[in-house]
């Protein structure tokens, strides 16, 4: 069956997700599959109480979340027990051969998150710029290489920034996903892949949006983003000692919203529909589009840095298929493969996908 002109039906307003992540890590590289809604050090049952929206929670409980997903509150300089934690998710680049070696015979696909992945994290998400190096590195995987780029951001604020038409972009946390122009050689069918799933969830989230952006216009440095079917909260340039207040002021509006969800990335909060959707459910849904559900000659490659990216993380490994890396400095649990620390890094990597691609077409030639 292809999915190459699709609109599928929309799963109803309210599912609860299997992967409702109010503010989790994932688990580590020989560990069992994560719970969702694990948080390290704390009760799981008693988090998922604390963070409830509509049940109340304690902001005391939202805070301490906030601060622990802070880069402020990280040590700069590796705990021993930090490099352990690291040895279970080696170098992607330290271990370039092996990957390779390991994706041998089958088709590779890139997904690709972008804040702190192909572009730095910035204090202001609006200025959040991928450099011309990084665009034509892109450029060049895409044209070895099915590619998306799997982002929260919306998916026109993505292609504006990487634009590329070439790529698949699958934005609002794969809520909207579109695939390239026709034309593309890894289009199979006549017309571009269109699915958003939570389409009549708009409305609301405009509301809420216009709502958000009147409670916290006092609360200097907070912004609110909309990214279409989901809403950001960033608080990165918030004094820490607003974030109460912040905290306090996001949850005196979702309580009225009980089929929307909050979940955390890196210095924001995510405000979601409670569908059954999220990045690992656009892998899945892309693999589809391509025609690669059930190939067992397909090797994926997923890289991101953010809690949602490890929806995807956990995809990959529970299929037995390619990998992810985690883009992050420091260690921390999760179900990628490997790491690697920063989005230069990501490029390096990349770059060296693109020469060994090269490299083994011109073999071929010459057989």
């Amino acid at each position: 069956m292809t999915r190459q002109n699709v609109v599928v039906s929309e799963p109803k307003p309210g599912t609860k997700s299997s992967s409702d992540s109010s503010i989790f890590s994932g688990t580590g590289a020989h560990k069992p599959p994560p719970v969702p809604g694990k948080f390290i050090g704390m009760n799981e049952r008693q988090l998922l109480k604390d963070l409830d929206v509509n049940g109340g929670g304690r902001i005391s409980s939202w805070v301490d979340s906030m601060r622990a997903s802070s880069p402020t509150h990280i040590k700069s300089t590796p705990s021993l027990a930090d490099e352990m934690e690291k040895a279970k998710q080696p170098s992607a680049l330290d271990m370039f051969e092996q990957i390779i070696k390991a994706s041998k015979g089958k088709q590779i696909v890139m997904f690709l998150d972008y804040d702190g992945t192909l572009s730095p994290i910035v204090d202001d998400p609006d200025r959040a710029f991928m450099s011309d190096a990084m665009r034509k590195t892109v450029r060049k995987v895409a044209r070895y290489f099915p590619t998306a780029i799997v982002s929260g951001r919306c998916r026109d604020k993505v292609y504006n920034f990487v634009r590329l038409a070439e790529l698949y972009y699958a934005g609002s946390h794969g809520m909207d996903i579109k695939g390239p122009a026709k034309g593309s050689k890894y289009l199979k069918g006549s017309h571009s892949v269109l699915f958003q799933p939570a389409s009549e969830f708009l409305p609301m989230m405009d509301e809420v949006y216009k709502t958000l952006m009147e409670k916290t216009k006092s609360i200097v440095g907070a912004k609110v983003e909309h990214n279409k079917f989901c809403l950001s909260v960033h608080f990165r340039c918030v004094d820490e000692k607003k974030w109460t207040e912040l905290a306090q002021e996001v949850r005196s509006v979702l309580k009225d919203y009980p089929k929307l969800r909050l979940t955390q990335g890196r210095k924001v909060l995510e405000i979601r529909p409670t569908i059954k959707w999220d990045k690992g459910k656009a892998l899945e849904f892309l693999l589809e589009s391509l025609g690669m559900a059930n190939c067992t000659n397909v090797f994926p490659i997923y890289i991101g840095d953010d809690r949602t990216d490890e929806d995807a993380f956990k995809v990959l490994r529970d299929r037995g298929q390619g990998f992810g890396i985690l883009v992050s400095k420091t260690a921390k649990e999760t179900n990628a493969s490997y790491y690697l620390q920063e989005p230069s890094e990501v490029m390096d990597f990349l770059q060296r996908l693109v020469k060994w691609r090269r490299l083994s077409l011109r073999r071929q030639f010459r057989m």
